[in-house]
């Protein structure tokens, strides 16, 4: 964890009080204290819902207390990965206890569909003759009296859905082979790369393999739907993308999307997962509930939740490079194949993401890149922290090292040796110039400060005297564009009200997942008008008061709902200097708005709420909307050229494991991370959010295993006894976390830069660390194919590996 000298400056003289009760008037204090006249903005405060999540007080969508007639659903789930249902025997079903109604695809009023791009994907499978596409698909959906009965109900589903079964496709590898994707490849080209290879005086060709990962988010997909008045429907749901919701709700239905509200006030956890997949648990509800009019609850069991739902692509890369003896790539080819699913979901962002990313910090004159999303008999794989990025530039990653290995040169040097330039070679593959590169310093920065050289020899004379444990030490970098690559998603809408007793209520459309998105959006506000946070209160995500919303993904939360809560907050600031200065005399631009008072001419000052009740009885306006689309955005989807990003943020981290080569256990011994956060708006939420990263993508890379049955498609990983993710012993003894602190240069809230996807690749440093590890077996003469995650098994396969190419010790 943090040492204190290891803080920014604002963040080590912090103290650490216990957190006073929510709501209390020692909560109010604290949280006036700590914003002083300096404004709320860039102050390391608590999460707005910090003391009700210690204290179990927060609710989530299944905590909302339950309205009278209440029903209770549950799915019936295909048992084969790949067939045709021939019927559906439901009589068993509808006669369990408690049983109310069974519904199956012919019962949706509208479309049968919930894909958020295209529409391939049913929200229940069909009936005879429609195809099974996975093990786990929803075929037939139960409403029960309580959730158990309807649990037990939908359980007879391996009965009840009589089909036929055919050959599933269960790999991206299987899907290649066959010619099967979700939708056509993408090429992604710059120069000449087959000339660039043919004609460097290296080449080295790899595969690599990469598996996807669990969301894991605590609170599983849960909607509860309730008949609202004028045939409109109200759905709470748990879910990144309210708006989203909406339409396909409304499609389901076949009403007009003001039928209905969406709203959620938090989730218990997100991470991608609730971005388009919420959709299929919003839809089953609302229909269920539109049938019977009765609220019906869907709340998925972490099995159902596992079967049913996507999560991040597995990827096989196919790479060839060509480079010098500086390790400086001079052309790279590179084909990537995802595991997409059965549906496009979001394969296609996904994979654009992946080849614009595959660059990360790195000047490629000539590449060839080719992007695949298979489709496979599998549950269909969506978005997940980092968006396909972390699946692109791990390539690159894992190639330099081996060019490294290759040319027995530090990987390090290798790395900066094909850093983007500042005034040349600074234009990435897509056509956009890197404008704010300080790659440089900050790997620079963090080499110095974690002792990268020192460990590297301290690694190697451990090595030499110990023939099990072997030490391993990686530094890796980071660039990664903030933005959505569809431009128009690239906008967020907010509204503030000004009571008249002072404080302040905002509404936008981004959603709170846990991250402090809402914290964030208060402070700006705070910070807008002169007030401590306590003055500024955030509510639910509600599709009735901000309309049009895009999905709170692509690290844009802030960036978006701050400045449309900015311009919303300065409307009513602007209004108020305009009346006071009326009123008191001088210039609107000369009145002051800080520490919860107003300064005016003369030196004349007064409290905030004082100025408001004379505004309010003068009829000005104290309430406002505000709006913000971010500029300079361009993509030609068909070319793969032009600006989608409208920054980069960057971040380094150097890790040192230790392996043991006879179990193939592995442990991450220390990690300083430093990140880019520009001026952060809260350092304590920006540090949390970069550690938080930093496990769960270690996790990815070393120890979250998805396998499916090869024969029957059964994801045998299906629960937390077989899925294993980091816990608190995983994090290591040194782990020291860092901001960059510089201005970002484009014009961001408060020049701060995103937080939530970026730090996810930092844990690169922990994978090649291990691949580091185990080339020491072999003296570092032999290239580790070492595949990810770096399971025990996976390592000890690469150990054996090494040890045979490389000999007998010399």
């Amino acid at each position: 964890m943090n040492k204190p000298s290891d803080l920014p400056q604002e963040v080590e003289t912090l103290p650490l009080p216990t957190a006073p009760a929510a709501g209390s008037a020692a909560a109010a204090a604290a949280a006036a204290a700590a914003s002083t006249a300096t404004g709320a903005a860039g102050k390391p405060l608590p999460h707005e819902s910090a003391a009700l999540h210690v204290a179990g007080a927060a609710p989530y969508t299944d905590d909302v207390p339950e309205l009278a007639g209440t029903l209770h659903a549950a799915l019936g789930l295909s048992p084969l990965a790949h067939g045709t249902i021939e019927r559906l025997d439901l009589d068993a079903v509808r006669a369990m206890p408690g049983v109310v109604a069974v519904f199956t695809a012919r019962d949706i009023p509208g479309a049968n569909d919930c894909g958020p791009l295209v529409h391939d994907d049913p929200i229940l499978a069909g009936e005879a003759g429609a195809t099974l596409r996975y093990l786990g698909q929803p075929v037939f959906l139960v409403v029960a009296a309580t959730r158990d009965e309807a649990r037990r109900a939908a359980a007879l589903a391996k009965q009840a859905v009589v089909a036929k079964a055919l050959p599933p496709l269960l790999t991206p590898d299987a899907a290649h082979a066959a010619g099967q994707y979700v939708l056509p490849p993408m090429h992604l080209a710059r120069g000449d790369a087959r000339a660039a290879i043919a004609a460097a005086p290296r080449r080295l060709t790899q595969r690599i393999t990469l598996g996807g990962q669990e969301q894991f988010y605590l609170e599983g997909q849960i909607s509860y739907a309730q008949p609202a008045e004028g045939n409109g429907m109200k759905v709470l749901c748990s879910t990144q993308h309210p708006s989203e919701m909406q339409h396909v709700v409304a499609h389901a239905l076949a009403r007009p999307a003001h039928a209905v509200q969406v709203e959620c006030r938090r989730m218990g956890g997100g991470f991608g997962g609730k971005e388009s997949q919420s959709a299929l648990f919003a839809c089953c509800a609302a229909v269920a509930a539109a049938k019977l009019n009765r609220p019906v609850k869907l709340r998925l069991d972490r099995d159902d939740d596992f079967l049913v739902t996507g999560r991040r692509h597995g990827f096989v890369f196919d790479a060839e490079v060509g480079y010098d003896d500086a390790g400086r790539i001079l052309g790279a080819e590179v084909t990537m194949v995802s595991n997409a699913g059965h549906s496009a979901d979001l394969s296609g962002p996904v994979m654009t993401r992946a080849l614009c990313h595959f660059d990360n910090a790195y000047w490629l004159p000539h590449v060839a890149l080719h992007g695949y999303s298979g489709k496979t008999h599998t549950q269909s794989n969506t978005a997940f922290r980092g968006f396909g990025g972390p699946q692109g530039a791990f390539a690159a990653e894992v190639l330099l090292d081996s060019v490294a290995r290759e040319l027995k040169l530090d990987p390090l040097a290798v790395r900066k040796a094909n850093f983007y330039g500042r005034d040349s070679n600074n234009v990435t593959p897509y056509g956009q110039v890197v404008r704010d590169n300080v790659i440089h310093e900050l790997v620079a920065e963090l080499e110095r400060t974690s002792g990268y050289a020192g460990r590297r020899e301290a690694a190697a004379a451990f090595n030499a005297g110990s023939p099990v444990l072997k030490k391993g030490v990686a530094l890796t970098p980071v660039k990664f564009g903030i933005s959505f690559n569809v431009v128009h998603l690239n906008q967020a809408g907010a509204l503030v009200h000004v009571y008249t007793d002072g404080s302040v209520l905002v509404n936008h459309g981004g959603t709170e997942m846990g991250q402090g998105l809402n914290t964030k959006v208060a402070q700006v506000v705070a910070h807008e008008l002169g007030l401590p946070l306590a003055a500024v209160r955030c509510t639910a995500s509600d599709t009735q008061k901000v309309a049009n919303t895009s999905a709170t993904a692509a690290s844009t939360g802030s960036d978006l709902n701050g400045k449309a809560a900015q311009d919303a907050a300065r409307q009513v600031r602007e209004r108020l200097a305009a009346f006071a200065a009326a009123k008191f005399g001088g210039a609107a631009a000369g009145v002051r708005f800080a520490d919860g008072r107003v300064s005016v001419a003369d030196g004349k000052s007064m409290p905030f709420a004082e100025l408001v009740q004379a505004a309010y009885m003068a009829r000005v306006q104290l309430w406002s909307d505000g709006f913000y689309a971010t500029p300079g955005l361009s993509w030609d989807r068909e070319k793969m050229q032009g600006n989608p990003f409208f920054y980069f943020a960057y971040g380094a981290a150097m890790s040192e494991v230790v392996v043991d080569t006879l179990t193939g256990e592995s442990k991450v011994l220390a990690a300083h991370l430093l990140y880019d956060a520009g001026r952060s708006l809260n350092p304590a939420l920006d540090i949390g959010q970069v550690e938080g990263a930093f496990i769960q993508g270690m996790g990815w890379l070393t120890m979250e295993e998805l396998v499916w049955h090869p024969q029957t498609g059964l994801l045998t990983t299906h629960a937390p006894s077989t899925y294993k993710i980091p816990c608190a012993n995983d994090a290591p003894a040194e782990f020291v976390t860092r901001l960059f602190d510089a201005p970002n240069p484009a014009d961001t809230i408060h020049r701060s830069k995103a937080v939530g996807e970026p730090p996810l690749l930092l844990p690169f440093s922990v994978f090649l660390a291990i691949r580091d590890a185990v080339s020491a077996v072999g003296g570092h003469r032999i290239d580790p194919p070492l595949a990810a995650p770096a399971t025990a098994e996976a390592i000890l396969a690469a150990v054996d590996a090494v040890r045979a190419a490389a000999g007998p010790p010399r």
